[in-house]
Parts: C-alpha cells; sequence; structure tokens
C-alpha cells in the first residue's frame, strides 16, 4: 500500500495516547481543554468555547463540570475507592457530595459489573443530577457493613463546551471530513486512539498541498457533535464530499468498517475498495449498528457522506467501557496500521479521478519506448507484463470509469495503478476529465 508512513509513527502515537490516558475528561471542562492544549503542539488547532445553554438543534449546552477528587472511606480512614488511581471511578458529572452514610445506602450510588469482576465500568450522567461511583465488583462485595465517608469535590456551573477544529486549504473548496471524540476519561482504544490518530493523520494531510480542504474535528461526543453542525451546517452540506469518524483505532485485531446511512457515498466506495482488496478479513456492519457522532453527521435533514473505518468497533470488544480498555489493549502496530489505513484512503480520495484516452483504437506504444521491441516469448517477458497492465488501464479509460472502477474492473488495488497512470499522463496518452 502507497502509504510513505514514518516506521516511529506507531511509537510516537502510543506516547502520545499514554501521555493522556490519566487525564480526567468529560463532554465539558478542563480535562477537555488540557487534551486540546496537547494537541495543539502537534497541529495549529484552533479552540472554540461555546456558552452554557447555547442551542444545537433539540439539544442544549450543559453546565460544565470539573471535578478535583472522589473517594471513599471506611470507618478507619482507609480509602477503598480513590479516583486519584482511575478516572473511571466517578460516575461522570457527579454532584458534589461530602457526609457519611451507612454501606446500605451507599450500595445504591455504586455501579460494578458482576459478569467482569475485575472491571471498572464508565458511567455518565450528564443530565440528571446524581452522584455516584465506578468500581470493580470484586471490591464492591468485599466493602463491609458500617459507615463510610464519601467526598465528591466537584464543580457545575455555568462555562462552556470545548472542542478543536483545523481546517486544511485545499486547491477547491470540497472538503473531506475527519471527526473524532475527546471526551471519554481513561479508555485506550476508546477513543483516545482516535484522538492520537487524527492528530496524527492532520499533521501529515498538512505537510503538503492538497487537492481538497480537509475539516480535522475534535469534539465531545455528541453534543459537540450537534453544536459542531449547528455552527458549520450550511457549509459543511454544500462543500462535504467525504467524511469519516475516527473511533476505536488502537488494536490490533483486524479491521471494522460501518457505512453512511446511505451507504453508497465516496466515503463508503473508498473504504469498502481498500479494505476488500487489503484487508479482506474485515467486519462489515449496517448503519443499524451506529453508535457515535455518524449518528449526527447522517441523520435526515444533515445527509452528510460520513463512514468509520475502526479496529474493533465499539460496543464489540470484552474490555469496551470498562477499566480494561487501558494501555494493554492498543499498540504501536495498531495505531499504526490504523494512520496507514487512513492516509491510503486519502491518497486514493485525491487520486480518484475519471480519465479519458487520447488515441482511437490502440496507442502506438513502441514508439514511446513502452512496448518491448522484441517479440516472440511475450507470455514470459516482465516487458510485455507491464505493457499488459498499460493495456487494461487504456481499455477501460473511456472518461466514465474514475480510477476505482478500472481497479475494480482489473481486480487490484487502485495504488497500484499510481505507476500506471504517472506513466500514461507523462506519455499524454491519457487525460483527467474535468467534467
Amino acid at each position: 500500500m502507497n502509504t510513505h508512513i514514518n516506521c516511529s509513527d506507531g511509537k510516537k502515537l502510543y506516547s502520545l495516547l499514554k501521555e493522556l490516558f490519566p487525564v480526567g475528561r468529560s463532554i465539558t471542562g478542563n480535562g477537555v481543554r488540557h487534551t486540546l492544549a496537547r494537541i495543539k503542539k502537534i497541529i495549529p488547532l484552533k479552540v472554540r468555547e461555546v456558552k452554557t445553554g447555547t442551542r444545537a438543534f433539540d439539544w442544549k449546552v450543559p453546565r460544565e463540570w470539573n471535578i478535583r477528587c472522589a473517594y471513599i472511606e471506611d470507618e478507619k480512614g482507609r480509602r477503598v475507592v480513590d479516583y486519584k488511581n482511575n478516572t473511571l471511578h466517578i460516575v461522570g458529572y457527579s454532584v458534589p457530595v461530602d457526609k457519611r452514610i451507612p454501606l446500605e445506602e451507599l450500595q445504591q450510588h455504586l455501579y460494578s459489573l458482576p459478569d467482569q469482576p475485575d472491571a471498572i465500568p464508565y458511567m455518565t450522567s450528564y443530565y440528571e443530577e446524581r452522584w455516584g461511583f465506578c468500581l470493580a465488583d470484586r471490591v464492591r462485595k468485599k466493602l463491609k457493613k458500617g459507615m463510610y465517608r464519601v467526598v465528591i469535590d466537584s464543580e457545575l456551573k455555568n462555562g462552556s463546551l470545548t472542542y478543536g477544529e483545523y481546517i486544511i486549504p485545499g486547491k477547491t473548496s470540497e472538503e473531506v471530513l475527519l471527526s473524532t471524540y475527546i471526551c471519554h476519561p481513561s479508555l485506550a482504544n476508546d477513543n483516545l486512539s482516535g484522538i492520537a490518530v487524527t492528530s496524527f493523520l492532520a499533521k501529515w494531510v498538512g505537510c503538503k498541498p492538497r487537492r481538497y480542504t480537509y475539516r480535522f474535528v475534535f469534539i465531545p461526543e455528541t453534543i459537540g457533535a450537534l453544536v459542531y453542525l449547528s455552527k458549520n451546517l450550511k457549509t459543511m452540506k454544500k462543500r462535504t464530499i467525504a467524511g469519516y469518524v475516527l473511533s476505536c483505532v488502537g488494536d490490533g485485531r483486524g479491521y471494522a468498517y460501518l457505512p453512511s446511512r446511505k451507504g453508497d457515498t465516496l466515503s463508503d466506495t473508498i473504504a469498502l475498495h481498500i479494505l476488500n482488496h487489503a484487508h479482506p478479513g474485515f467486519k462489515r456492519y449496517s448503519y443499524a449498528e451506529r453508535g457515535s457522532d455518524e449518528r449526527q453527521y447522517c441523520s435526515p435533514g444533515i445527509d452528510l457522506p460520513v463512514a468509520s473505518l475502526m479496529r474493533s468497533k465499539y460496543g464489540t470488544y470484552p474490555e469496551y467501557h470498562t477499566s480494561l480498555d487501558n494501555l494493554d489493549v492498543v499498540s504501536p502496530d495498531g495505531l499504526q496500521g490504523a494512520l496507514d489505513l487512513y492516509k491510503e484512503s486519502i491518497e486514493l480520495l485525491e487520486r480518484n479521478d475519471r480519465y479519458r484516452s487520447t488515441c482511437l483504437g490502440e496507442p502506438q506504444l513502441g514508439r514511446r519506448n513502452l512496448y518491448p521491441t522484441l517479440s516472440g516469448d511475450e507470455a514470459n517477458s516482465e516487458a510485455y507484463r507491464d505493457t499488459r497492465q498499460l493495456w487494461q488501464f487504456l481499455a477501460y479509460a473511456d472518461g466514465k470509469n474514475d480510477l476505482i472502477d478500472i481497479a475494480e474492473n482489473l481486480g487490484v488495488l487502485a495504488s497500484d495503478l499510481y505507476p500506471i497512470v504517472d506513466t500514461l499522463e507523462a506519455a499524454k496518452l491519457i487525460v483527467k476529465c474535468t467534467s
């Protein structure tokens, strides 16, 4: 695959992910700002603040939430649960509390997973005020009757929702959307992997002039996508030709594809072509199995051409939304493979033109030094095989087929045809069709 990827990228991706892993994040607050500030060291991200109460279609930006500490102490002053040890220990958006309560009352505010006794679940309550702690079921079952001190030093206030965007102008105003979500706390695959891969993908895209304009968006999931669309929908509907949500791209268990709602967009065509030829063991899901921000981008009336290329899809791997989704689930190779896949997708987006042969009938290749001068053993001749590839391409270069169409007709990966396109263009045997 023609990705031009540096072998050290995977290690850099993993290092960024590891650095951000301990940061407490939610849909608002200083954890998000800290994360965006770190991304800003990689790309020239523009950070935006949207005030509490701002309407986004049927939703409103909630109050801003920040947390300093949270813990449960037993009667001997021992901390049986401590937010400092794992940011998943607190139910996201928990209101402040500082009191002593008996175990029976405390149990009403505890969440664990009996089927995964060593895992801390990820729980949130963004739009209903409550407080709670998450802990391993094995720890929960060892709690003894008695009084416990419960402390949550948090704050809910009128503030803002924070997101980042990086728009890279291209030769045309037609846009490609790359979106990832930044609200999850210490979950490696979901979605620190998306943050890392999107950051380095944006850096790579911005390294040279591009045909299309690229819109990179770092947002809180759901409410962030709705806010962003409410501010940019008119432009995005007019200009977006393709887009992807980057989610769960860090493990090494293969690849997965979730289509756009329509399933027939350029995003879908690009994804399926590359996956079918380069990663035929990928898992294909339906739009009915959606769960991330494609829900907003593809919703009726918005109708953006957005699909998802993932590793293990959210909700399908055993560590999902628990403390088991840790640094052992992701790897430098897994992250690099996802970056590789997205680079290949963008390369193909950039090069997927329609081509027309400039000759009627077969061109005379010999006088252009594109045909062997000695005949007789054509079947075993490498030069003849190279020539046959040119012939095959020209046979489908009718001005109607784009590069993916031609590749599909020939049963090859489109990137395998890049050298042929370059050769035929240099020889002025094909031209790009602009209309």
